[in-house]
């Protein structure tokens, strides 16, 4: 049996946050031991750069707003689940499909429209820190926020459709297994 046309964009949708996801985590790592340095020089040689300091803004900043669309992928997101927990497959595909189609989607189409110009003024001068010695790439880290969006509207897209292929009967959804809460 073949996949499904719409089934092989979910995976490459899933694939992309999925790599992006497992790759900003390791600027956690990266952000642990920038911080222990800052530390160390800071109060073992008193000594200081803005832009060390600002760095870890910048991967704090990443980890979270690209980490988003691969969240989303693992359903790691808050929810409050009181009655979609207990939900036969197929309902839950419908709130999913409902909550991407009219929740996620036009709050991130939103953002991107509400952040544009934000984000583009920053890229037209070039912003810099406003920190004497601080790192002279801020309008990278705006354009961050629109990477996000994009990462979470195309993950909310690639719901919808695991979802409606649910409902059509085209894939099996998947059933996790019960587990206690602790």
């Amino acid at each position: 049996m073949s996949t499904p046309p719409l089934l092989r964009v979910v995976h490459a949708i899933d694939a992309l946050n999925e790599f992006v996801g497992r790759g900003v985590a390791w600027l956690t790592l990266i952000m642990v031991l920038v911080t222990f340095t800052v530390v160390l020089l800071r109060y073992g040689f008193n000594l200081g750069w803005i832009a060390m300091q600002e760095s870890i803004t910048y991967m704090h900043a990443a980890v979270f707003m690209l980490g988003a669309g691969y969240t989303l992928l693992h359903d790691g997101h808050v929810r409050v689940d009181i009655f979609y927990r207990g939900m036969a497959p197929k309902r839950k595909a419908a709130i999913d499909l409902f909550g991407a189609l009219f929740l996620l989607l036009p709050t991130f189409l939103f953002l991107i429209w509400a952040s544009w110009d934000y984000v583009a003024d920053s890229w037209a001068v070039q912003e810099a820190s406003a920190e004497t010695g601080g790192i002279p790439y801020r309008y990278l880290l705006k354009s961050v926020i629109l990477l996000m969006a994009g990462l979470m509207i195309l993950q909310g897209l690639s719901q919808a459709l695991r979802s409606l292929l649910i409902l059509l009967g085209r894939i099996e959804p998947v059933v996790e297994p019960m587990h206690e809460e602790v």
